[in-house]
C-alpha cells in the first residue's frame, strides 16, 4: 500500500489514546474516510470520520458495523484491555482473551470480505509482551502472544486473497493503559505515525517506538522469524496443492 492518501480506513478503540492518534493520522495523510469504531458515542469535527457503535466483544455490534461501512481498505485492530492480575483468577484471562485474540478475530473474519474486495490490509496492534511475558499483566501478555500467533498465520492464510497483514509490536506508550508504569514512554501520536508509515512500507512486523525498535534487528534476523518464514512458506506450498 504506497499511500493513505484516498482510502477508507477502519480504527477500532478510536475514543483515546492511540486509537485517537490513529484517527488524526489518517486524516493528516488524505484518508477519504475514516469509519472510528468505539464503544461510547463520538463526536468528530472532520466530515471525513463516521462513528460506528463498536464493542468488539459483540457479534450484533459488529455486524452493524459492517452493514454501515460501504467499502475499507485498512482494518486497525487497535481496541484492547490490560489490567493488573497474578493468573489466580480465570476469569481476568477470560476477559482479555475476550477483547484481545477473540475480539480482534470476529471484527478480522466480519470484515474480511470487504478487504479481499480492495486487496487491502488488517494491522493488528499488538504488544513486545507478545515476545516475552510482563508478569505485572501476564493475562494481557498471554493474549498478545495469541493475537500475535493469529497475526502471523493470517499473514500466509490471506496472502492469496490479496490481504496483507501487519503485526505492530508496540513498546510502552503514554496512555491509560501505562498509567502507573513510571519509565519513559513514547507518545501516542509518535507511534500513529510510525504505523502508518510501517502499513504504506508494506513491513510485515512494525515496531513503532524506541523500545519495540530496539528489538527489531534480533527479531528480523533470528531464528524465531526464519521459523515462521519456513512454516510460511511450507503452508503456501501445501495449500497451492489442495
Amino acid at each position: 500500500m504506497a499511500t493513505i492518501a484516498g482510502k477508507a480506513v477502519l480504527v477500532t478503540g478510536a475514543n483515546r489514546g492511540i486509537g485517537r492518534e490513529l484517527v488524526a493520522e489518517a486524516l493528516k495523510r488524505g484518508a477519504e474516510r475514516v469509519y472510528a469504531g468505539t464503544r461510547v458515542p463520538l463526536d468528530h469535527s472532520d466530515g471525513r470520520v463516521i462513528p460506528l457503535a463498536l464493542d468488539v466483544t459483540d457479534a450484533e455490534q459488529i455486524q452493524g458495523a459492517v452493514d454501515e461501512v460501504e467499502s475499507l481498505d485498512v482494518l486497525i485492530n487497535n481496541a484492547g484491555i490490560a489490567a493488573y492480575d497474578d493468573l489466580s483468577d480465570r476469569s481476568a484471562l477470560d476477559r482479555h482473551l475476550a477483547v484481545n485474540l477473540f475480539g480482534t478475530y470476529g471484527v478480522i473474519q466480519a470484515f474480511l470480505p470487504l478487504l479481499t474486495r480492495s486487496g487491502g490490509a488488517i494491522v493488528n496492534n499488538l504488544s513486545v509482551n507478545a515476545f516475552a511475558p510482563l508478569p505485572l499483566i501476564p493475562a494481557y501478555s498471554v493474549s498478545k502472544a495469541a493475537a500475535f500467533s493469529l497475526t502471523q498465520s493470517l499473514r500466509t492464510l490471506l496472502a492469496s486473497r490479496g490481504v496483507h497483514v501487519h503485526a505492530v509490536m508496540t513498546g510502552i506508550v503514554d496512555t491509560e493503559m501505562s498509567r502507573g508504569v513510571d519509565i519513559p514512554k513514547a507518545s501516542p501520536e509518535s507511534v500513529a505515525r510510525a504505523i502508518f508509515d510501517g502499513v504504506e512500507k508494506d513491513e510485515e512486523d512494525i515496531f513503532p517506538d524506541a523500545m519495540a525498535e530496539s528489538l527489531a534487528e534480533s527479531w528480523h534476523h533470528g531464528a524465531t522469524k526464519t521459523l515462521e518464514r519456513q512454516y510460511a512458506a511450507l503452508a503456501a506450498e501445501v495449500l497451492a496443492q489442495s
